[in-house]
Order: C-alpha cells, then structure tokens, then sequence
C-alpha cells in the first residue's frame, strides 16, 4: 500500500503587532499605515483590471476557509471535513451521510449547515491541516505540531465515542507521543483495518523506525529497525509488510532500492528475510519504487535510467530486470499514478509540463473523467480527493485560476453529481483574474516554464516576482490567492520554474547544482523579469520580488547580485548565510543532508570546507550591495530555517542603515499557518508594497487579533533604549512622588515601536519628544479615550481627565501631518511645543542612549 493520504489543507506560507490608535491618523508614508494614494498610476481608456475594482479584503483571501479537505468514511456512511470551530481554528467535523437534505432550490447541493454536524477535535490555537479516516469507519487520524516545530505527532479519534459532560469532543489519542518525536511515513491496508504502520524516531533522534500500531488500544511495537541510511519504506500489500526500503548514501549521495522476500523472521529462512540492493541510482539519476505487484515478485518503478526524463516501468524485486516500459515524456516526468486496489493493474496516470495531462489505462474510468469534466463548471479542471472502499461514490474538486475550489460527491451507481461546498464562498462575489503558462527563453536558450496573472489587460505594470520554495520543487497552475491579491492591488505576478525545479527531468533538475545566488538559477530569475519587460508586461522601474524559504533566499540574492533590478524585496523564512543554514538543520534529516552539500557533484556547494565559495553565495556576506528596501517574515520555531537567518541579515542591514523590516511570530515555524499571523504579515506587505511600488493601493492596516508579531530590530536598538519617566507628583488623583519608568517590553509595546518605526527605517535620529508623546499615551492607564471626537470615555471609577491632556495630543497630531520630509531637529522642535501643555501636570523626562 501506499503511504496514508492525510489530505492536507493547503497554506499559504507568510504573515503580524501593530499600531493601536487609529484615531490619530499618521501619515507619515509609515509601513505600518501608508496608503501609497499619491503614487498611484491612472488606468488609461485601454486598460481594464482584471480582479474587482474594489480591494479585495486580506481577510477574505487569507483568512480561514469556511469547509475544506472532505473526505469520505470508506464505507461511505460518513463525510467529514475541516471547518472552523466557534474560536475561529481549523477542527474536524463529522457528517452522517444518512439522510442527508439536497438542496431543493437546485437538487444539486447538499444543504449545507454545520451546527448539525459533531466537531470532533477542539485545538485551541493552532488549526489541523491534514485528516484520514481508518478503515474501521469510526476513527480518524490527524496530526499536529506545536508551534509550527514541524515534530508532528499522529492523533486518533473514535467519532462513535460520546462527546465529554461539558459538550466538548471525545478526547484525542497521541499514537506518537514523546518529547522531540516526530511521526512520518504511516501506512494503512484496508486487509488490515486496525493496524497501521507508522514511523518515527523516538528510539533515536536521527532515523525514523517502524512501528506496527494497533491503534484502537494505542498498543505499539518496534517492527522494522532503520540501520541509519533509509529514508522511506514500502509494503507489500497482501502481508501488509515491509518489504521495501528506500536508502540514501552518505558518501556519494546516489539513492538504492533494497528489498527483501519477507519480513516475518520467525517463520521465513534467513536468506528470505535478507535485505538485498535491487535498484541503484547514481547522484544526478531519479526513480523510486512506487508499489508491488500481486504476484510479489514483480513491482512499479520510475526511472530516468538511460533517459532524460523519468519512465513508469515494471520490474521483477528479485533480478532488478525491466519487464516493461508502460509510460514515458520526453518533456517532464511521470507524475501521479492510479492502481486499481486489488490487482494492482495500472488505471490511468498523470504528467505535468505545464498543466496536468491523463494518460488513460481503463476505458470506465476514461468516461467517468469525461462525465465529471462535463458536469462541472466551466474552465475547470477536475481531481479525486477521497473514494468510498468499494468506489461506489467519490469526492472530486473542481478547481480553477480565476475562483475557489468546489467540492462534489460523485456518485458512480446513479451517475450523479451533488455539490458540497466552495471552500472559501465569500470569494464568489469577487472577480479574479485568469494565470497563463508561459513559455520563458533562458538567456542560455534554456526553456522555462512560467505563471502569469496580469494586473491590467493592456500595457505594463508593477511586477512582483513570486519565487517557490524547495528549490528542488516547482509551481503549478491553479488559484493562488497571493496572485490574486497581487493582481487586485496593481501588480501583475510572475512564478517561474527555473533550473533546479523538479519535474522537467535530471538534466533540468541538475543544471541547478551549484548555480545559487550567483548563478544560472538566480540568472533565469533575472531572465524571467527581463521577458516580462520585454513583453510589454512589467514596469522595469517598479519589479519587486518576494519568496518564501529558497524563493526568500532568492529575494535576498536578488537585491544583493541585482540590486539595481528590483524596487524592492520580501523575504519570509529565507536563509541569508547557507553554512550555518545547513549547520543547523534538524538531526532528523541527517540522512539527507548529504545530498545538500556538495562535494563534487551535489547541489548546493561545499559550503563546510570552502569559506569562499559560501561568502561568495550567502547574501549576508554582500549586505552594502543591496539598495532596495526589505521585508523580512520569520518564524521564531522554524527548524528549517533557523530565527538566526532572519536576524543576522536584518541586524547587519540595521547597523549599515539600509531599509529594513523585520516581523518575527513567536508561534510560528516554516511559514505563518496560523490565520492570524497570515493575515497580519499581509497586511503589513500590503502597506510596504504600496509604498515602494508605483501604481499600488493598499487596504488600511488594522491590527489583527491575536497576531503575535514581534519586531526584533526594535527589540535589539532603538526603542528599546528610550526609557521614559513619569512623575504624577501634580496630579491630584495619581500616585504622590513617584517616578514609573515605562519600559515597552512590559507595556503596550506596539504603539512605541509603531510610532518610531519610520525614522528608523529613513535613518532620522528618533525624536525624543514624539516617542515620549506616544509614550504618555500609551501609558494613560484606566483611560480609554479618542482622539478622533471630542467625546472622551473614562470608565465610571475612574477620575475625570484633563482636557489638557487632549488638547495637547491634538496639537502633537496637527504637528505630525507637517512633518514628512523634515529633519529630526525640527521634529523634536514642533513636539517640544505641542508637549508644552503637559508640564503643568505632567513631568516627562526622556534618557536617551547611543542616538546622538
């Protein structure tokens, strides 16, 4: 069988505190608040957008969906699904099936209402991703991580289990548990409902073992050990053992295939239970057993083996010998391949240049794909999500480029189609614009394959350069929600497969090795934006490039070996100094680390022995280069890319005063899968892409809840080293002669940072008497009031506030609006004055430490 498919919720990766006085209406082209109206371009009498005209709130794209990831009981009596609980966080529910309504307004849909539905899972912070039923119809798997550590833990829960006396779900069982343990590699096998096979390093931290799980009782033991080489297993289906395992070599980086006869030690002759090295794969070749046959001797395997690209072939496990070549592209590898269940015949399979093609075995399933593409909504392409055991019915996605995925339950018997939901509905009012797959020259004459969503229909744009993680992965055509909020704010975006994608073959993949930062991949980068100009697409003065993980390394390389090309940079989870990258990978990888290092012939470079070659391609060695501004997103937990990463480019570009923000989520790891912190980290690039690009807008920031975002520049410098002091000894309802330092680690530590952001990030001395201001506003504890109205609300124990202290800050807001463009002398000057007013009741003194 294959690995257990815990559909998972797709999330987008990048996202954080803010400014909390909105009535104060502070322009001063502030990341935080700026709205970049004045540099707006004009949309001529031939140009059309392509999204709404009105801005498409953040919220709405990057917030939670409203259902999402269904998936069907095998039996078919149950659905369930991810959906927001009542605290706004990803759980399951549950759905029985039996008598479900059909809407009678179209006798297509379901009717859909979730309060008749059981929530069987209560995280209360941070929402499940991915869900599989087991084969008994009563439990369902799930798993979870803490704090985005990536140690995820593989959870079960009995949906027949009453939920607790407080109406809270039935409680969840960690099948996995352990500190630092992390489960991978589960298996089922519906011959073997209450089993499962699972892997995970608890018996040591470098290798994942396979334990056999009866996962009713929770009882586990140790069924294959990893001698330390192997990176993935494989069973044979029939005696649900491990028959197969993948092996990675730590000297030369090439990938084998070993297999044995049996796994049963006990009843089986040792020669049978015997691992032997059956398929090997050379550093720079590709393949991997997919799955055995029946008969146990023979199996499927991919391989590019004397080819470029990989073939779907039949093997015999036991001589290595090629029975047959069933499928091959010159273009691009097998993709995805279908098995029937039970005689393991070949039923169709996919390839993927640049958008997903079928290659049909069966005839039946042909038609069914023919009557699902028929039946369902326009320019969309269909997918199976989740099939009942017997396939009596199916759930299929319709998805597109242009709107939000729909899910329906195919039901074969009846050759029916009924409607679940759209995974985000509030998106249905909006218009979106349609991605084409481009074709892209190389300036090597190199072929690449692209995704263009325009901004305008005609005439160039601002572009942003969208770079996918990996590298050793690839971007695909569909909705992508970052392109779409690109596109309704002005910009057109590019996403580019380059040299080192996966999927275009070994050669491709391998023209990337040791090509990062300085070489042919970040060169297609450069090439791809040069096409977009070229072509009439992109404003040449207004390019910015953004990317998470490698495509935010790619950022950081981008504005340091080309920085005259791009207005300006966003780079979420992105290393700056590959060394200590790779020094602090998790231990847990250590059987792939090889494979990124290089020697002579791997991907990256040699990066431990050759000081040089990793200062030549580490941005953090060439900070003085970069002249655009940057944007930096990072999880404080990520165990790919360490907080360090972050820190020491940002830290490095603070100190030479070059542009520079930095939001660090203490609750995150590779990527922001909270929603809040999403939304926040959008929010805040909104703001920064609209005051660096030309032509832009922005949606208003508004500090979202429950976002965690730090600001470790501000932390480290700067802010932190204004302590103020203030005395209410005149006060007549304050405290008598005492002295209250206000330190913004402890109190309301936004509005001080927020305040003083922009003239850190325009390299303006901070003014002394503007931060204590806000500082005295902040600190104005029982009283919560605005400046916006006159109206002043103070809570009914709380004394009467002087107007004068209104008046005063009213005065510091009119100061303010004067202020863009001047020096920090005459700041402090026009805050001296407007904080006048305070000194017959309030005494403020300001220390300040290494500003002037």
């Amino acid at each position: 069988m294959q690995p257990i498919s815990l559909v998972a919720l797709a999330t987008l990766p990048f996202h954080a505190v803010a400014f909390t006085l909105p009535s104060l209406h502070i322009d001063l082209r502030d990341p935080i608040r700026y709205s970049a109206t004045k540099n707006r371009r004009p949309l001529t009498y031939l140009q059309e957008r392509t999204t709404s005209e009105e801005l498409i709130p953040l919220k709405t794209l990057f917030g939670n969906p409203e259902n999402t990831s269904p998936l069907l009981s095998p039996d078919g009596k149950y659905l369930a699904y991810l959906a927001p609980s009542d605290e706004g966080v990803l759980n399951i529910y549950v759905r029985d099936l039996d008598g479900v309504a059909i809407n009678s307004s179209d006798g297509k849909s379901i009717s859909w209402n979730k309060s008749q539905d059981r929530l069987i899972t209560n995280e209360p912070k941070r929402g499940i991703r991915s869900v599989a039923w087991a084969y008994d119809n009563a439990t369902i798997f799930y798993m979870q991580d803490t704090d985005g550590n990536e140690d995820f833990h593989l959870y079960a829960v009995d949906i027949t289990q009453p939920s607790s006396e407080d109406g809270s779900p039935p409680a969840a069982r960690d099948l996995t548990p352990g500190v630092n343990v992390k489960a991978q590699n589960i298996i089922t096998n519906h011959r073997y409902p209450n089993e499962i096979l699972v892997g995970t390093n608890e018996r040591n931290s470098k290798v994942f073992d396979m334990y056999r799980c009866f996962y009713k009782t929770g009882e586990k033991y140790l069924d294959t050990i990893n001698p330390g080489d192997v990176i993935g297993w494989k069973t044979e289906d029939t005696s649900f053992e491990i028959r197969a395992a993948t092996v990675r070599n730590a000297q030369d980086s090439s990938t084998t295939i070993r297999v044995r006869k049996s796994a049963d030690i006990i009843g089986s002759d040792e020669e049978s239970t015997e691992w032997r090295n059956v398929f090997h794969f050379p550093y720079g070749e590709e393949g991997g057993l997919l799955d055995f046959c029946p008969d146990q001797t023979s199996a499927y395997l991919t391989s590019s083996l004397g080819r470029e690209t990989t073939a779907l072939l039949k093997v015999n496990v036991e001589s290595g010998e090629i029975l047959k070549e069933i499928y091959s592209n010159d273009r691009c590898n097998v993709g995805g391949v279908t098995l029937d269940k039970n005689t393991k015949e070949i039923k169709a399979l996919t390839y993927n240049y640049a958008r997903t093609e079928r290659i049909f075995y069966d005839k039946e399933l042909e038609k069914i794909f023919e009557f699902l593409k028929a039946n369902g909504p326009d320019n969309s392409e269909v997918g199976v999500v989740s099939r009942t055991l017997d396939e009596s019915k199916w759930i299929v996605n319709y998805f597109k480029s242009d709107g939000p995925t729909l899910y329906a339950i195919y039901d074969k018997p009846s050759q029916t189609i009924t409607q679940l939901f759209v995974t985000n509905p509030k998106l249905l009012q909006y218009k979106f614009a349609p991605m084409e797959d481009v074709r892209i020259p190389a300036r090597d004459g190199l072929e690449l394959v692209g995704y263009l969503t325009r901004a305008e229909t005609e005439g160039p744009s601002p572009l942003i350069l969208l770079v996918h993680g990996g590298p050793w992965a690839r971007d695909y055509w569909g909705f992508d929600a970052r392109c779409q909020w690109f596109a309704n704010r002005g910009y057109s975006t590019l996403k580019v497969n380059f040299r080192g994608s996966t999927g275009y073959g070994k050669t491709f993949l391998h023209k990337g090795d040791k090509q990062w930062g300085v070489g042919d991949m970040q060169h297609d980068l450069t090439d791809a934006v040069n096409w977009a100009i070229d072509q009439g697409i992109a404003d040449k003065d207004n390019i910015c490039i953004y990317g998470g993980s490698y495509g935010g390394y790619a950022c950081l390389a981008g504005l340091t070996f080309t920085p005259d090309l791009y207005k300006c940079g966003v780079d979420i989870v992105g290393p700056s100094n590959i060394k200590t990258l790779l020094d602090s990978i998790p231990s847990y990888w250590g059987p792939l680390r090889n494979g990124m290092l290089a020697t002579k012939l791997l991907k990256i470079g040699d990066v431990d022995n050759d000081q040089d070659f990793n200062e030549m391609i580490s941005p953090l060695f060439h900070v003085d280069k970069i002249k655009a501004p940057l944007l930096i997103g990072q999880g404080q937990n990520d165990p790919r890319v360490k907080q360090a990463e972050a820190d020491q480019i940002a830290f490095s570009m603070q100190e030479k005063g070059i542009p520079v923000e930095y939001v660090l989520y203490p609750d995150e790891g590779h990527g922001f899968a909270r929603p809040e912190n999403r939304i926040d980290f959008n929010l805040r690039t909104d703001q920064f892409l609209a005051k660096h690009l030309a032509g832009g807008r922005a949606e208003e920031f508004v500090e979202t809840d429950r976002s965690t975002a730090r600001f470790p520049l501000l932390e480290r410098g700067g802010i932190q080293q204004i302590n103020l002091y203030v005395h209410f000894g005149l006060h007549p309802y304050s405290y008598q002669n005492c002295n209250l330092p206000y330190t913004y680690e402890t109190r309301h530590p936004d509005r001080v940072e927020d305040a003083a952001i922009y003239f850190f990030n325009e390299n303006l001395n901070p003014p002394a008497f503007l931060a204590t201001a806000f500082g005295l506003l902040a600190f104005a504890t029982p009283f919560d009031f605005s400046l916006s109205t006159p109206t002043i609300s103070i809570p009914p124990t709380s004394p009467p506030m002087p107007t004068t202290l209104v008046s005063a800050f009213r005065r510091v807001e009119e100061a303010i609006a004067e202020l863009e463009g001047t020096k920090a002398v005459a700041i402090c000057t026009k805050a001296k004055r407007a904080t006048k007013i305070f000194m017959k009741e309030f005494i403020v003194l300001v220390e300040m430490r290494d500003f002037y």
